[in-house]
């Protein structure tokens, strides 16, 4: 990397602790580990397998995700700090055991500092691969002791965040008769789909891979499907559920959204600063994404302690009560959702984090 590239790196991630490069050429691995804060424990958050333009945006977004698994994990009441991955590469023609061995073994060399589990682009299994190497992997598969599929309880947290956003919206936290529209029906999304009909929403889904929406629409026959996110925020919508990538909600979704609320599961929703704002002024009640999404963070947490779904499914319907509570926070004082979720994460992380500032194994 130029001296200038490692400069702005530094610039961009000044908040962040570490930022690692792993480099393998041998199988193409091509990975940015980056450690937002260890202030209330070790890094933990997913590895993101996905086919970057550049090297400078796969920066960007493991920055943006790993500082945003920090207030996650804080919110949640977890004694967990913040950290994400990025492979950079499709993973349908680049990965294999060799990389994920390989990837596994620099992950290790950070010394429990951060540990990995599942994003887009990996799974359960590619957790087992890494594991062969590592030491910090959870998310890891039944077979091998893990909690499996973090995307169930992503979604069940979704939905109960969902759920505290129509009890203030609408004074009821039934989602019957209203019309959801959820863009990504992937591991999250389809989830979120199923506790959607069985609550009796009316669901309208797009997705760019179309075979996710043929799953859907095989399962959930009653589900409509539009042929685009553009075309799905200018529908007529109570709930908009953004569970793709990052950066969904920008100026011009806000300016066509009919939805009474805003809450899904993709993380880094909000465009740019401000849009929190534009969204109050349009009186749009936003469930910030790193709340509500929670869930999976919570159930491969909870595999640090010996995996069990029934205690890690009570601790993600906590995400209820946590919801309403940044509601309330923001009534109070005044301020869109989204800043005062920011203001109870910062509150904890400054009164329960230690004192020394950084995790360090064995300390």
């Amino acid at each position: 990397m130029s001296a200038a590239a490692s400069a702005d790196v530094f610039e961009r991630g000044s908040e962040h602790e570490q930022v690692v490069f792993a480099n393998d050429p041998a199988t193409g691995l091509k990975a940015v580990i980056a450690i937002h804060s260890t202030a209330l424990g070790p890094a933990l958050g997913g590895t993101r397998f996905h086919p970057y333009a550049t090297t400078a945006d796969a920066v960007r977004d493991v920055l943006n995700l790993s500082r945003g698994m920090s207030y996650k994990a804080a919110l949640a009441g977890l004694d967990l700090g913040g950290g994400k991955a990025v492979i950079i590469g499709d993973p349908a023609t680049l990965k294999s055991e060799p990389l994920l061995r390989a990837y596994g073994r620099h992950v290790q060399s950070l010394d429990g500092r951060y540990y990995t589990a599942c994003d887009v682009g990996t799974y359960s299994v590619d957790m087992d691969q890494i594991a062969r190497e590592c030491s910090f992997v959870t998310g890891r598969t039944v077979a091998h002791g893990g909690a499996g599929d973090s995307s169930v309880l992503t979604a069940y947290g979704v939905f109960q965040g969902m759920r505290a956003a129509a009890s203030v919206a609408w004074g009821t936290t039934s989602l019957e008769g209203r019309t959801v529209g959820v863009a990504g029906v992937g591991k999250v999304g389809t989830h979120l789909v199923r506790h959607l009909v069985e609550d009796g929403a009316t669901v309208v889904v797009t997705d760019v891979h179309a075979p996710s929406v043929e799953r859907v629409r095989d399962e959930f026959p009653s589900v409509r499907v539009a042929a685009s996110a553009t075309e799905l925020v200018a529908l007529p919508l109570d709930v908009y559920a953004p569970c793709a990538l990052g950066d969904a909600i920008t100026d011009e979704v806000v300016e066509v959204l009919s939805a009474r609320i805003v809450c899904g599961a993709a993380n880094n929703q909000l465009a740019h600063p401000g849009v929190e704002k534009a969204l109050e002024e349009r009186g749009i009640l936003y469930a910030p994404d790193y709340c509500v999404n929670a869930g999976g963070l919570i159930q491969v947490a909870d595999e640090l302690e010996g995996f069990s779904f029934e205690r890690a499914h009570q601790r993600a319907a906590g995400i209820f009560d946590t919801t309403r509570h940044v509601f309330e926070l923001a009534a109070s004082d005044g301020v869109p959702p989204a800043i005062a979720a920011d203001r109870l994460a910062e509150r904890r992380m400054r009164e329960v984090g230690r004192l020394r500032g950084m995790w360090l194994s064995g300390h």
